[in-house]
This record gives C-alpha cells, structure tokens and sequence, in this order.
C-alpha cells in the first residue's frame, strides 16, 4: 500500500519545524509536525474536499528526534489533511501500524465531522481477520475518513477577560450543550447548538448562575456498539480530538466554523460574568480495546499513547483499562503528558475558558501504575505559568480506585460522599447524621489543612445517575431505552419514588415530590464548599427514570423547556437559594468550622443540636434530625451580624424543635413545607417568628432561621 501511495506532489516544500506538534499556519503556507517513534514512514495528505482522494501526498523524510515534520508552502486557512503511517504490524509487541487507515492528526484544530462507524474502514486487522497480511488495499478508509482542518487562530475577542470569580462564590451549573437548547422547546434559533446556547444566557443570569461546566466538547467517537442500537456517545466521553471542539455543535456545518462559534460562546458568557468550565476526558480515548478502531493515536504510535499489558507469551497486545472503556493514555509517557498540558494550555490561551473538570482524573495521576499525588502530571500543571491560573477539578475515582481528598492543592474534588449523605439523610436512611454534619460543614473529614472547604465540589445530582425529579419519582433505574436490558448504570441511587414508581396523579404523593427536591436544593446551596446543580433540576428535568442516558440523543435527555412553566414554584425555589447562598457569606467561608468563638461573642461559629437543644446522639441510628447554628459574623457581609439557625428533619412525623436564645427575634428564610411563595425569603422580611420559642418542623423538611440579637445565652453551647 505505501508503495503505491508515493509522493506525488507539486507543492514547494521545505523541511519546516519540529514544534509546534499539528498544523500550524503563518503567511507562507503550514508547519505539519506529528510524533510517531517506532513509525517507518510518515505521509502528510492533502484534501481539497472532505470525502475525496488526496490531491497531494507528501512523504515527509524530515525526522528531529520522533517528531516528522515537513513545511508546505501556499497553504491557507480551512486545508483540509490527514495522515498514513507505515511501520510493523505485530501486536503481541505493541507495533499496531496499518497504512490502510487515514489519521487524524492528535493535535488537529477542527474535524470535519464524525467518523460512521458503519460506513468508514476504521477497524484493523485484529478485528477482520487472524492473519496479519491480510491484503494492505482492503479496508481502505481515505474517501470515508473525516479530515482535519488547517485553523487560523485570529478572532474578535473584543476585549474579552476572564470573570476570576474565586471558587467561594462559584455556583456551577452542569450541562450538555446540545441537550441543553435541542429540545423544540428551547425558543433558541440555532438548536442544540454552541450558538444556540448564547440565547439561553440571559436565562443563566436570571437563575444566578456565575459557571457553566459543559460536558464533554472535544471531537468524540461514536462507536459501533451504539450506532448498531439506533444510539450515539452521546454524553462524548469517547475522545478523539483533544484540541477539536465537537463538530455536530456547530450552526454552520463542519467547515471549521465550530472553532470561531466556540470562541463566541466563551466571549459572550464572559461579558454575561459567566464562567466557562469544560468537562474533560484525558484518561482514555474512543479508541477503545484492542478490537477497537484505528482512528489516531492508535495507528500512529500505539506504544507511546496507551498503557499495554498482555500476557507471557503476548506482552504488549492488550490495553490497560482502568477507565472501564478500553484502553487508558500512558500518561507516564512524556510525549503523552506533553500533549495533555499543550490541550489545557490551548483551551485557555486560544479558547479563553476558564478551567476543567477531569473525568476519572485518578487515571492522571498514575505513577508506576498507581495514583500519587506526587506525579509528574500535577507537578508539572503546578508550575505551568498559564494552568496554575485556572481551576482544576477532579473526578476523583476510576473503576479501580477512590482517592476523594487525596489531590494537591489548588485541585478541587466532585465530593460523591456528600451526595450519597444528603440522599441517604433526606429519604429517611438510618445512622446518617454524623456524616450529614461533616458534609454540610464542609467536609473537613476528606480535605486536609492544604485546602479549604470550597475545594469540595458538592452535588446531589449530576449527569451521572438521576436528575433531582428522578430522585424522587423512582426508586429503581429504568434504563430499558439503552438497550442494555436495564443492566447499565448504578444499582446504587438512594432514592425514594415518594409513594409510586414514577408517573403519577395523586397530589400527595406530587406535592411530598417537590417538597423532597426543595429539600435537596436546600442542602446544596446552604452548605459550605461549591455548589455544582444539574442543569434543569430548577424545572425538574426528567429522564424518565433512565439513570445512565449517556447514549440517549433525544428528548430523553434534552430539556423540555415546557417544564420551566410547568415547575415554575421550582425555579423561584432555587433562584431564591441561590440569592440566599450569595447573601449570607458564611456560606462562603474559606476555612473549616472549628467550633470556637473567633469573634468575642461567646459563640462558636457552629454549634450541632438535637430538637431539645440537647448535643446530637451522634450514634444513635435513629436520630433523624438535626440542627445547627451558624455564626454569621464570623464573616465580612452587609448582612450584618447574623445567626442562621438550621433544622433538618428526615423523621416521616411532625417535630418540635426547641430555638437557640428565647429572647431572639427569628425571622423564617426558608421551610420547605409551606407553599410557594412561602417556602423560601432570603431576606425574611415578612416572616418574623415573635418571642416564638419552638418551631413545628414538618415530616421530610428543611428549615432555616435568621436571628439578628446580638447577645446570645452561651450556656447552650457548652459541652
């Protein structure tokens, strides 16, 4: 094969430069450089459309180290290219070279669209047939093959700078960027879609949103298991371009336009003073396991990109896959760890984003095979001059490993203890109190003295498992539409269907419901550390009980924007949590509870009770509410001095619970139980509890107190 795909070119070209790696343009033409180290002979391909044969094929004999490079002059903006790469094919050692594959370049800007798994000649000789000399011109895929696209990094950022909200203040909204404005609900112009979603942003800024995380927006493979289901990858946890934005987001084709209209999300949310955070996959690619496709990494340098093992007599034929997916990068190799670093960089110089959220980011952290928080990776992120300036936030888990609370600093964690601890707490679990208090304290339990509360990223949600309506509609997964025989996704939910297993007309089991969501929104957005809320959890987006949608592109998944009227008690619930979280600072505090006075006024910054006032059984496993009080001074606001004084009841029976100081004046901000309307002030101004000295605490509630007495009885807070 790579005899006959000989240079044929008229084309001036010089030898060019080894760096930067991918297709780099300046006035001349482009600098094409690409690592292969065990590669015999490399071949630059050029496009004059996307399914065509190359129009030029150039052999690029210029090597420095393991980088081929090679200069092709009179190239603009918009070239469309790919590569061939010839070497061994002997997979027992690792050697996994197939000329008969078109490659996309690891470092490609932009993608031309989606590789069709159905269609384009992606797999290998593994996967067709025992024998390695299996005919070269069979399976051919340059015709079919996406190409890469040449990008001009030039764009009006009009001044653009970032937002650098401090993570204390962020309030972090998930979500999918085609779900999110697909729906023909949506009212946006340009559906499901990076343009589609800058319609959606005066919405963002009404709820009090300062941060989207978006899941996953680097190109993905859509992979033959799935597209044989009538499925997608939807959720784009398949990772085929680390530096390409997904091609299908695009309003305007897949001609490149996907970058520049990117760039115009980032700029227009950062005016709006939102932050961008995107939801990365550096652990493994959609390459998969050995049966897997060749679409990169694999057939241009397999040794180098991916962790192999394999047995004594066949070393290196098979993938490490502690991601659960296939394979998993060789982030040991220092080839590999460079390209993760020029992504990140890339995102933040060139695409101005604001930081990341690491998917199975233990897998990062490999050393000889295991996590440390010691490896080269954080090390290297640490002193990186433009990353140490972004946020870093970590999955902290593989399917091999759970290391919450093990990062260094300055990385920030998805806390799962804290959502499986409200959960547990909420519907009525025994023995959950002692955990509840470490997770709504920050839980200081996990993080050490290196970081602060806000490096816990708390969630009761996320796109992983069930939405917040969900939660309480179902108490099993009904995940049947993926064709999985409902044997996909956690078995493990913590949830509570209320009375009846999904739809249902009974008002009481509806308005029991609603009450169960506010008192979800109510423990995320009222504790200490980030609050992270699954987007449409404000209008109680459904699955329809599926607890693992990643494969369901379609109304499954997409938020029905019907629902925001139809919820609308809901959305003014959270938006007023959310105005109350940013109000009352204590929320933010950037340092542990200690539970000591710090500010002279004989009490603690947070004291724990049981109903009577009486020290928590900490113990028992029936005690199934708990109180504590906050010390708002401890904290700079234009509240004043403050007291918030907390009542969660998980008990299925009305309580009464005894209030701190009967000469205070308390004023109610929140109870989940009244009505809407009634059910949550931020600033409590008509909702003043006169020389009251119990509160009647509902069955399944949450209630806040504020006080403003400056004096307080200090004789309940001892012991």
């Amino acid at each position: 094969m790579m005899n006959r795909l000989s240079h044929h070119s008229t084309r001036k070209i010089s030898p060019g430069s080894n760096t930067p790696q991918g297709a780099t343009l300046n006035d001349d033409g482009v600098n094409f450089s690409i690592h292969s180290h065990y590669a015999e002979r490399v071949f630059l391909l050029l496009f004059n459309k996307p399914e065509s044969t190359p129009s030029d094929v150039i052999e690029m004999t210029n090597k420095t180290g393991n980088l081929w490079h090679v200069f092709v002059h009179g190239l603009k903006a918009g070239q469309l290219y790919g590569y061939k790469i010839d070497g061994k094919y002997d997979p027992v050692n690792g050697y996994r070279f197939n000329p008969s594959k078109c490659l996309i370049d690891p470092y490609a800007r932009a993608v031309t669209g989606k590789f069709d798994p159905l269609r384009d000649s992606v797999y290998g000789y593994d996967r067709h047939a025992k024998n390695k000399d299996l005919s070269l011109d069979s399976n051919d895929n340059v015709i079919e093959a996406p190409k890469c696209i040449v990008i001009d990094n030039s764009f009006d950022w009009q001044g653009d700078r970032p937002p650098n909200i401090p993570l204390s203040e962020l309030i972090i909204y998930e979500l999918h960027l085609k779900g999110f404005t697909a729906h023909p609900s949506s009212q946006v112009t340009n559906k499901g879609t990076y343009l589609g979603l800058i319609e959606k942003i005066p919405y963002l800024k009404e709820l009090g949103i300062n941060a989207v995380e978006l899941l996953p927006v680097h190109e993905h493979y859509n992979n033959e298991f799935l597209v044989n289901k009538g499925l997608t990858n939807y959720w784009g946890y398949d990772t085929i371009g680390f530096f390409a934005p997904e091609s299908s987001y695009s309003a305007n084709g897949e001609s490149g336009k996907q970058v520049e209209e990117f760039k115009t999300l980032v700029r227009e949310l950062h005016k709006a003073q939102i932050e961008v955070i995107l939801d990365v996959v550096y652990n493994h690619t959609g390459e998969g396991n050995e049966l897997g496709p060749t679409i990169c990494f694999r057939g241009i340098d397999n040794q180098t990109y991916y962790a192999l093992h394999g047995t004594a007599d066949q070393p290196y034929r098979y993938y490490r896959d502690n991601a659960g997916t296939g394979n998993i990068i060789n982030i040991e190799n220092p080839q590999v760890l460079n390209l993760v670093i020029d992504s990140l960089r890339y995102w933040v110089e060139v695409m101005h984003v604001d930081g990341f959220r690491f998917d199975l980011a233990t897998i990062l952290g490999y050393k000889n095979g295991k996590f440390s928080s010691n490896n080269i990776f954080f090390k290297k992120v640490a002193r990186d001059p433009v990353l140490k300036k972004v946020k870093f936030i970590a999955e902290p888990w593989d399917v091999t490993t759970y290391q919450l609370g093990h990062f260094p600093r300055p990385w920030a964690e998805w806390n799962g203890k804290f959502r499986d601890s409200a959960r547990r707490f909420l519907k009525g679990d025994p023995g959950q109190i002692k955990d509840l208090a470490w997770r709504l304290a920050g839980s200081q339990d996990l993080f050490d003295d290196r970081r602060t509360p806000m490096h816990s990223i708390n969630f009761i949600t996320c796109h992983d498992g069930f939405t917040l309506n969900d939660l309480y509609s179902y108490n099993d997964k009904h995940n049947q539409a993926n064709h999985e025989k409902n044997g996909d996704g956690s078995n493990e939910n913590f949830s509570w269907n209320c009375g009846a297993e999904g739809d249902t007309d009974d008002e009481a089991i509806l308005k029991l419901r609603k009450q169960m969501a506010k008192n979800g929104i109510a423990c995320l957005l009222l504790s200490l550390g980030t609050p992270l809320i699954l987007g449409g959890d404000e209008f109680l987006r459904t699955q329809q009980g599926n607890n693992n949608a990643y494969c369901q592109d379609n109304e499954i998944s997409w938020f029905d924007w019907q629902r925001l009227q139809r919820h609308q008690d809901i959305f003014q619930f959270m938006k007023q949590a959310i105005s109350l979280r940013k109000q009352y600072t204590i929320f933010q505090k950037d340092t542990f509870f200690s539970g000591k006075d710090h500010d002279g006024n004989s009490i603690p910054d947070v004291a724990w009770f049981g109903p009577d006032l009486e020290k928590p059984d900490w113990d028992d496993p029936q005690q199934k509410i708990l109180c504590y009080l906050l010390d708002g001074g401890e904290t700079v606001s234009d509240r004043g001095n403050y007291f918030l004084f907390f009542i969660m009841n998980a008990e299925p029976s009305q309580q009464l619970v005894k209030l701190p100081d009967h000469k205070k004046m308390w004023r109610r901000l929140v109870d989940t139980s009244l009505e809407p309307g009634l059910d949550i002030d931020p600033n409590g101004a008509e909702n003043r509890l006169d020389n009251q000295q119990t509160y009647d605490v509902q069955p399944h509630s949450v209630v806040v107190l504020l006080g403003h007495e400056k004096s307080v009885d200090s004789s309940y807070y001892s012991g």
